[in-house]
């Protein structure tokens, strides 16, 4: 059986961000400075080291010197994130206006579906964005019906990784560090691709009162 270290080490080496609503346990792992060393220690034999968010609430993994190799893997990542940016800015903002919240959705907080069906459906401005976003590739919804537009974007965005669905009974959604998280890469992105893709994501951010 796998300890909790290997578990640890095979989630940051698969791409996964470790946050406590996406894994509660190897999040409390990672907070115990021995654990964090013992990890580190390992990733660092193959190039990669811990990385966290500006507030330490995601870890994540990250190279550790980045040379050529390191260079086309990350040109990789950003043509990744540049082609599902603007649906994700867009689904964010949506949510956020249709919760009436004063803050942008972040880790732990809750969406129920159902009641965020209901506002949509009754605010015409909120079904025509709902409709343009489903339409992007990265959700590529051809249906027409605000329900099967919303289940089918909260399935992809789940199966990224961004939702967490505590209870597969439950229309009931949690945000994960992956949200926090969404920048950081951009930036990331940015400083060693010589990019102004912040810059840009930034000012449709503002436009559309996400911060």
């Amino acid at each position: 059986m796998i300890s909790t270290k290997g578990q640890v080490l095979e989630a940051l080496l698969s791409g996964r961000f470790i946050c406590q609503t996406s894994d509660e346990m190897a999040f409390v792992f990672l907070q115990n400075s021995t654990n964090f060393a013992e990890v580190e220690q390992h990733l660092n034999l193959m190039n990669r080291t811990i990385a966290a968010t500006a507030d330490n609430q995601v870890y994540y993994c990250a190279y550790q010197v980045i040379g050529d190799n390191e260079r086309k893997a990350m040109g990789q990542q950003f043509r990744e994130v540049s082609t599902s940016l603007l649906p994700l800015v867009e689904w964010l903002v949506l949510v956020q206006e249709a919760k009436g919240d004063n803050s942008p959705l972040s880790q732990g907080k809750v969406i129920r579906l159902n009641e965020l069906q209901s506002v949509i459906e009754d605010t015409p401005a909120f079904t025509e964005q709902l409709a343009k976003i489903a339409r992007y590739h990265l959700f590529n919804s051809s249906s027409t019906a605000i329900d099967a537009q919303l289940k089918l974007i909260f399935k992809r965005l789940t199966d990224l990784g961004y939702l967490q669905k505590p209870n597969p009974d439950n229309q009931i959604y949690l945000a994960t560090g992956k949200v926090d998280y969404l920048f950081e890469v951009i930036r990331f992105i940015d400083d060693s691709e010589n990019l102004q893709l912040v810059e840009h994501t930034e000012e449709a951010i503002k436009q559309g009162d996400l911060l």
